[in-house]
C-alpha cells in the first residue's frame, strides 16, 4: 500500500518562473531589397521560413473588398511550369507544410520543411510568389468558393456578429471589412485586378523572409540567396499598392451604438461589444495586456466569473485588445440565452466602467494576471515556427530589437495604476454594441441601456 504525506487540502505552490533563451536574430537585405532574418534553431531538424507581406485586406481597393486574400490563395494554385497538384506533390515529396494567411495589415506565407530539404522548399517559395499562373480557371473556381463560403458564414451568428461590429467600429475605413471580403466586392472583381494586385504588393522591397531552424546564419542567408536573388520584378506602369496603415489612422468616432442583426426565434443571442482602442505601437501595451487579463483574457477574468460563474447567462465570456498598425479594436464576446441578452450587456459594460472606476483592480488580481502573461510567454519561443511569428511582430509593426527581452520586466513593471488608467481609455460613450438574436424579445430591454434606441442591420 502506498502512503504519500501530501497535504490535499491545499493547493500546490507554483513552481519557478520557466526560463527561455531569447533567439539570436541576424538581420541582412539582398540586393533587390528583400530583407532576410536568419534565427538559429539546432534542436530539431527542421526549418521555418516565413515571408511576410507588409501590406494585407486593409490595401484592399474601397470596390473590392476581398482582393488581398483571393490574389494569396490563388499564388498555389500553379506557378510557372508547375500545376497546383505539381505544387502538392513537390510539398509532399520535401515533407513540407504551405500555409497562407492574410489578416488587415499583412499577408503571410509559412513553410515548414526539413532542414536537409531546405534549399529545395525554399526554391519552390520563391517561384509561388514569383510566378503564380493565376488562370482564369482558377481564379473563377476561388471566387465561386469564396462566394459561397461567404453565403453559409451568413447562417453562423458568430461570424455575423464579428462581421457586423467590424463594419460598425470602422465606416468607410480599411479594416471596415474582413480580409473574406463581401460578396458584392467578389462578383464585380476580375483577374486582370487580382494580376495587377500581386504585380503592384508583392514585390522583393516589401518583403521580409524570416528563416529559422537547424542551419547556420551564412546558410539560411544564401538558401535565401539562392532561391529569391534573382528575384527583378517588372515595373508596374506607375500603379501602386495602397500604403500601409499607421497609428495616425484612427477611424471616425461611433457610439454608443445598439445593432440588431434579427433572427427571430433565436434561442440565444451572440454579442459583441466594442471600440477603437490603440495601435500596437502604444506606450501603454504591457498596461492593457494585464488590464484585459484581468477583466476578460482568462477564466477567472472578472467578465466571465460575473456573466458565467455568477449570473450563469453563458458558458464563456471574454475580451481582448486585437493591436494593429492603426488602432485596432477591443471587443468583449459572449454568446446569452436569448431572456439574458440586455442584462449580460448590462453587466459587462458595467465591468468595464468599475475597473476604471469604483472597482480597481485588486493587488491579487494584478499578480495574477502579470504572473500568467508572464509564464505564458516563453511558449512564443518553444519551435520554429513560433519564433518565426514572433519575429514577424517585429517586422510588421516596427518594434524595438530588444521588444522580446523587455516583454517579462515591462509587464512585471505594470502597477494597479496603470490598470486604471487604459480602462479609462475605453469609454462607454464610445461603446458599440453588435447583436444577432431575436429582435422582438431583446430590444426593448436593449433600449433601456442608455446607449440609444437599437437599430436593426442586415447581415454582412
Amino acid at each position: 500500500m502506498l502512503v504519500t504525506s501530501v497535504d490535499r487540502s491545499r493547493l500546490p505552490l507554483p513552481g519557478p518562473d520557466p526560463s527561455f533563451r531569447i533567439p539570436v536574430v541576424r538581420r541582412f537585405a539582398l540586393a533587390n531589397g528583400l530583407r532576410v532574418w536568419t534565427v538559429e534553431q539546432r534542436e530539431v531538424p527542421v526549418v521555418s521560413f516565413l515571408l511576410l507581406l507588409t501590406s494585407g485586406a486593409s490595401a484592399d481597393p474601397v470596390e473590392h473588398p476581398g482582393l488581398a486574400a483571393l490574389t494569396a490563395d490563388l499564388m498555389d494554385e500553379g506557378s510557372g511550369d508547375r500545376s497546383a497538384i505539381d505544387i502538392e506533390d513537390a510539398l509532399a515529396r520535401l515533407g513540407a507544410q504551405l500555409e497562407t494567411e492574410v489578416g488587415s495589415d499583412a499577408t503571410v506565407l509559412s513553410l515548414l520543411t526539413l532542414g536537409r530539404f531546405r534549399d529545395d522548399a525554399l526554391a519552390l517559395l520563391a517561384d509561388i510568389v514569383a510566378r503564380p499562373r493565376l488562370s482564369e480557371t482558377d481564379f473563377t473556381r476561388l471566387r465561386d468558393l469564396r462566394l459561397t463560403r461567404l453565403l453559409q458564414l451568413r447562417d453562423l451568428p458568430p461570424a455575423v456578429a464579428d462581421r457586423t461590429l467590424t463594419k460598425l467600429l470602422y465606416p468607410e475605413h480599411p479594416y471596415g471589412h474582413l480580409p473574406m471580403g463581401t460578396a458584392e466586392g467578389l462578383r464585380e472583381v476580375t483577374l486582370d485586378e487580382v494580376r495587377a494586385h500581386h504585380a503592384c504588393a508583392w514585390r522583393p522591397s516589401r518583403l521580409t523572409l524570416i528563416a529559422v531552424g537547424d542551419a547556420t546564419h551564412k546558410e539560411l542567408l544564401a538558401s535565401a540567396e539562392r532561391a529569391f536573388g534573382a528575384w527583378s520584378p517588372a515595373a508596374t506602369n506607375g500603379r501602386s499598392s495602397a500604403p500601409s496603415l499607421g497609428p495616425e489612422d484612427r477611424p471616425a468616432a461611433v457610439g454608443p451604438l445598439v445593432a440588431i442583426v434579427d433572427r427571430p426565434g433565436a434561442a440565444q443571442s451572440e454579442v459583441r461589444i466594442g471600440q477603437v482602442a490603440l495601435p500596437r505601437q502604444t506606450p501603454d501595451y504591457h498596461a492593457l495586456l494585464v488590464l484585459n487579463a484581468i477583466l476578460g483574457g482568462q477564466f477567472v477574468s472578472r467578465l466571465n466569473m460575473n456573466l458565467r460563474e455568477d449570473k450563469g447567462y453563458t458558458y464563456g465570456a471574454r475580451s481582448g485588445f486585437e493591436f494593429r498598425r492603426a488602432p485596432g479594436p477591443f471587443v468583449v464576446q459572449v454568446a446569452v440565452q436569448t431572456s439574458a441578452t440586455a442584462d449580460a450587456v448590462r453587466e459587462a459594460l458595467g465591468e468595464i466602467e468599475a475597473i476604471g472606476g469604483e472597482r480597481p483592480a485588486t493587488s491579487e488580481e494584478l499578480e495574477l494576471a502579470r504572473s500568467a502573461l508572464t509564464r505564458g510567454y516563453p511558449r512564443n519561443f518553444e519551435t520554429a515556427g513560433q519564433v518565426a511569428r514572433s519575429l514577424a511582430q517585429l517586422a510588421l509593426y516596427g518594434l524595438p530589437h530588444d521588444t522580446f527581452e523587455q516583454f517579462v520586466p515591462a509587464v512585471a513593471g505594470v502597477g494597479i495604476e496603470d490598470v486604471t488608467a487604459g480602462a479609462r481609455r475605453l469609454d462607454r460613450g464610445r461603446m458599440v454594441v453588435a447583436i444577432v438574436g431575436d429582435r422582438e424579445r431583446v430590444a426593448e430591454g436593449l433600449a433601456g441601456l442608455g446607449l440609444g434606441e437599437p437599430k436593426v442591420v442586415a447581415a454582412e
